[in-house]
């Protein structure tokens, strides 16, 4: 199945028959790709449309065999290596079911990651937190680091505390320069509260999200062809009137 994958990619790819796009891309212009392709899967997944999923898996998919095909050309690395690499490191870090290692669990895949990431960083514990990561899966996976350090409120009121710390700074920063520092120190403090309440900010904000679309669909339904003439009272008696409906 995937040998036939990849010689489609290989054909794509090909400079003298291939096509003339996919001949073009490298690793940077197919990232973007990548990355879209990855939240499509989740975006599926929250619809619980499996068929879908499907789908945007073989795209994802797809996206694995493009990067290793262009690794290849360069002589760097084929898809093998890469179902070689992670094939290895998912025994290394299962221990318990693949080695000797009496106990394991998430605590011990944790430990050795811990320790993969040292032995090729500076051993900070923030090394390895990817940059291309969105902002707010970053802040809460660098506030995970920070905790393993011990650098973590004890309780969540701490972090709550913070949270108003920061909405204060806000309404007292002297010039736009200062409120767009002081809004990202209170959206880090928001996600910091999030995770010590268990709940996961980026989750939270899919599902806010999609809650909002919902509801302003509603008001433009209810309104119909007249609702970009109404005044923000108006619109505002629609969006009470769409999130009644909901609740109940």
């Amino acid at each position: 199945m995937i040998n036939r994958l990849l010689a489609i990619m290989a054909r794509l790819r090909d400079p003298e028959h291939g096509c003339e796009w996919d001949v073009a891309q490298t690793f940077a212009t197919i990232a973007p790709y990548t990355i879209e392709e990855a939240y499509e899967v989740a975006d599926a997944i929250e619809r619980g449309d499996l068929n879908e999923l499907k789908d945007e898996l073989g795209d994802l998919l797809l996206q694995v065999v493009f990067h290793a095909r262009i690794a290849e050309e360069a002589g760097a690395f084929d898809f093998a290596d890469v179902v070689n690499a992670i094939s290895d490191k998912m025994e290394r870090r299962h221990p318990h079911i693949f080695g000797d290692a009496a106990n394991g669990g998430h605590h011990l895949w944790e430990q050795i990651k811990a320790d993969e990431r040292a032995a090729k960083s500076d051993g900070g514990a923030l090394a390895g937190v990817a940059l291309c990561l969105p902002a707010l899966l970053r802040a809460e996976k660098l506030q995970k680091r920070a905790a393993r350090t011990g650098f973590d409120w004890p309780e969540p009121a701490g972090a709550r505390a913070k949270v108003a710390e920061e909405v204060a700074e806000v309404d007292a920063a002297a010039n736009d320069d200062e409120r767009f520092e002081e809004i990202g120190d209170l959206l880090f403090a928001v996600v910091n509260w999030s995770r010590k309440l268990g709940i996961e900010p980026e989750a939270a904000l899919r599902q806010a999200n999609a809650k909002f679309e919902r509801r302003f669909k509603a008001m433009e339904e209810a309104a119909g062809s007249e609702f970009g003439g109404l005044s923000l009272i108006e619109k505002d008696a629609l969006w009470e009137a769409a999130k009644r409906r909901e609740r109940s």
